[in-house]
């Protein structure tokens, strides 16, 4: 059997309408060579039945969709637990909620892999944007990843492709409740010198206002970054990037990102310098 291009991962648990939110965002792609792995933490609100209506009506995609149910200590958990089923060449986790931006997203990432591979060229992330639903802006990605980059911020993982091969050694470190995608990204690339490629499109519609944003968990958020680059980042590097940040005035950059006044302007912004470092 023909090894799927693309492992599109969802992980589950009493996901409501949201599940097939995502399921449309997938079934709408023109490129078809893609699997679906669904993993169910055990729901009970019936949105596995509702899949698996709505797969008898796509039957040409039902065969790419398998769905394992079985209990999982949380998300990350659950998206590792997915990934053991996947066998695509390059993995995209979406949560319930949030979906494709449009129907060419994988067909545009599936180019950039075959360009690059033609030219001899090896990436094994590729990333873009977001469009934040909760904020209706697009967040725009650093185009260009570097240990500065990294320490700011990362691609959002709906907005990633991962190489298969850089979860085949180890998925996300699940004591992580909140930062596991960052962890595993900072791991990928410090450790796996996995060489990110930007694509400038909106890969995915990000649901926002979810887990990781409720109050606690942006506390946790901060304990856990201060954590995590500290595996990978001297303590000479980590200074001087908070330092860089604070005279860039970060915070308020921070709290306008996150305005549903001044988040569509602020990433209109961030788009355009973004656009100026690459010119």
């Amino acid at each position: 059997m023909k090894r799927p291009f693309f492992s599109i991962l969802v992980a589950a648990l009493n996901p409501g309408e949201k599940l097939l939110f995502t399921m449309r965002s997938i079934v709408a792609q023109t490129c078809t060579d893609y699997e679906v792995i669904v993993k169910d933490g055990g729901s009970k609100d019936g949105s596995g039945e509702k899949l698996k209506e709505y797969l008898q009506k796509h039957p040409e995609t039902e065969p790419r969709v398998r769905c394992y149910t079985g209990l999982d200590s949380g998300i990350y958990d659950a998206m590792n637990q997915a990934a053991g089923y996947a066998e695509g060449e390059f993995f995209c986790f979406l949560n319930c909620g949030d979906g494709f931006h449009d129907g060419n997203v994988l067909e545009m990432c599936r180019k950039a892999v075959k360009e690059d591979r033609s030219a001899g060229l090896e990436h094994k992330i590729y990333y873009g944007n977001i469009q934040d639903m909760l904020q209706h802006a697009e967040v725009a990605s650093n185009p260009h990843m570097d240990a500065f980059a990294c320490y700011r911020n990362v691609p959002c993982h709906q907005a990633c492709f991962y190489e298969a091969s850089l979860f085949e050694e180890r998925g996300y470190r699940t004591q992580y409740k909140v930062r596991g995608d960052y962890e595993h990204f900072l791991w990928c690339f410090f450790k796996k010198q996995a060489s990110p490629r930007y694509i400038p499109m909106v890969v995915a519609d990000y649901e926002g206002g979810g887990f990781s944003e409720t109050k606690e968990n942006l506390r946790r958020s901060k304990n856990e970054h201060r954590e995590i680059t500290a595996m990978y980042m001297s303590r000479g590097q980590r200074l001087k990037y908070r330092l860089m940040l604070m005279l860039s005035l970060a915070p308020l950059r921070t709290k306008m990102a996150h305005s549903k006044y001044f988040s569509g302007f602020y990433n209109r912004i961030k788009m355009w310098l973004y656009g100026k470092k690459k010119d």
